[in-house]
């Protein structure tokens, strides 16, 4: 019975927010238990840190610093700085799978002798390579970037590579009567394909790109989201972890929302969920 209920547009988003309000009222009150609240942190609490990071010293109700929360923590150049590597890996690991994916989907040969390395770098745990990274590129952005870039090539890379070996024979053959060259197969037919693999791959590589950013930040850093963390971690305020998970969440879902409407833009041949349950 219950999955033949379908919530439509109007209640959805209430139903969305009613969810929330429970989950935060359940957290709060178990909260209420110091022992608990240790380990959980507090809502209240959490939002008051948020606050404190975003509004100047002395701005909005006091109630939301019962314990005299501090003022701005230069929250805006450690985000600036997250959201910097964050968009960078995002954009140069997006970039790099597109190519090798079209590269190796197109070419046979190259892919069965490249195999095998490919699969073992898929396979290896690439958290590792952070210190070695940082010894190549130093403790700036650009070690946070090349560990990120890593999670996110190979996300965009196997999803393209299927999409383009997904072509169907039959509507290549067409194209090749019609005289298209390997160019305009490229673009006409092997591109399209490939397409809503690539973005069904890029919501993943969003929160990738964030983790990659925020692990390199915990392994070596002096700025960044992470870095606030890190540093809550090493004092046990709990209240201030989880109002960086809270922010990195937040702006991961605007990124995503971001790639969703380049994807809705591009994406406008394809038809709708909707419309295929009407025909």
């Amino acid at each position: 019975m219950w999955n033949s209920l379908k919530p439509s547009d109007k209640n959805l988003r209430a139903w969305q927010v009613g969810m929330l309000v429970v989950f935060l009222g359940l957290w709060q009150l178990a909260s209420r238990d110091q022992q608990l609240a240790f380990f959980l942190g507090e809502p209240v609490k959490v939002a008051g840190r948020i606050w404190s990071w975003f509004m100047p010293v002395g701005f909005g109700p006091s109630l939301l610093f019962p314990d005299g929360l501090p003022g701005n923590a230069d929250i805006y150049l450690h985000l600036g700085t997250t959201l910097l590597e964050t968009v960078l890996a995002f954009g140069i690991g997006t970039v790099l799978g597109l190519a090798c994916g079209l590269w190796l989907a197109l070419a046979p040969m190259a892919s069965a002798i490249m195999d095998p390395y490919i699969k073992a770098a898929n396979s290896m745990p690439r958290v590792i390579l952070a210190p070695i990274f940082a010894m190549w590129f130093g403790l700036g952005i650009w070690s946070k970037v090349a560990l990120a870039v890593t999670l996110v090539f190979f996300i965009v890379f196997f999803n393209v590579y299927q999409g383009v070996k997904e072509v169907s024979p039959v509507v290549l053959a067409n194209a090749r009567m019609l005289g298209a060259n390997q160019r305009q197969l490229l673009r006409t037919v092997y591109l399209p394909s490939a397409t809503s693999w690539v973005f069904s791959s890029l919501h993943t590589s969003v929160g990738l790109a964030f983790v990659g950013a925020v692990v390199g930040e915990y392994l070596g850093s002096a700025r960044g989201v992470g870095y606030l963390i890190l540093q809550a971690e090493g004092t046990f305020d709990v209240n201030t972890v989880f109002a960086g998970i809270v922010v990195l969440t937040a702006f991961a879902l605007v990124l995503d929302g971001i790639v969703g409407r380049v994807e809705k833009r591009l994406m406008k041949w394809q038809p709708r969920t909707g419309d295929t349950e009407k025909l």
